[in-house]
């Protein structure tokens, strides 16, 4: 599975339910690498986007433990489990973990690869990803030239989680 998120220098991801900053060329990057699969977000995730909707040309799968919770055009699931169980029917490459914090914090385990876009700043911010670079089985393993948006940098990088053998 994946897990795709933008950060900050201290692995900030937002702020009261907002993202922290919208680099169109990032938006774009995971408009195409999400298109046609699976994501996977939390309900406040969910609410945060335009409209409120499900994103369009994927399978929305939204995590959230209301019962009564339900979403048009989006599945519901409520506990870890249940949504583990219905990640089995989808290819694992396919599948994109994409907020909040909990959410990541949650399926991280689960992941093996972490498509981070690295802002070169830092933020007012409430919610974060975990530190990857403080996580001995995540390794960085690809990292993009500097990415400019007016004059904010940032960097598109990839980390895998290492194979731990007995």
């Amino acid at each position: 599975m994946n897990v795709i998120a933008a950060v900050d220098r201290n692995w900030a991801i937002g702020n009261k339910n907002a993202l922290l900053v919208k680099i169109p060329r990032d938006q774009k990057m995971f408009m195409e690498m999400t298109q046609g699969k699976v994501v996977v977000m939390g309900r406040r995730t969910l609410e945060s986007l335009p409209q409120k909707q499900p994103l369009k040309n994927r399978t929305n799968i939204i995590l959230s433990s209301n019962k009564n919770y339900v979403v048009k055009g989006a599945m519901v699931v409520h506990c870890v489990e249940e949504l583990l169980e219905e990640l089995k029917k989808y290819q694992s490459d396919d599948i994109f973990i994409a907020g909040g914090e909990t959410v990541y914090r949650q399926l991280l385990p689960y992941c093996d690869t972490a498509h981070i876009t690295k802002i070169d700043y830092e933020y007012e911010a409430d919610a974060y990803f975990p530190k990857l670079d403080e996580l001995p089985e995540w390794k960085l393993v690809a990292d993009s030239e500097e990415q400019t948006y007016f004059d904010l940098e940032y960097y598109f990088l990839q980390y895998r989680k290492r194979t731990v053998k007995p």
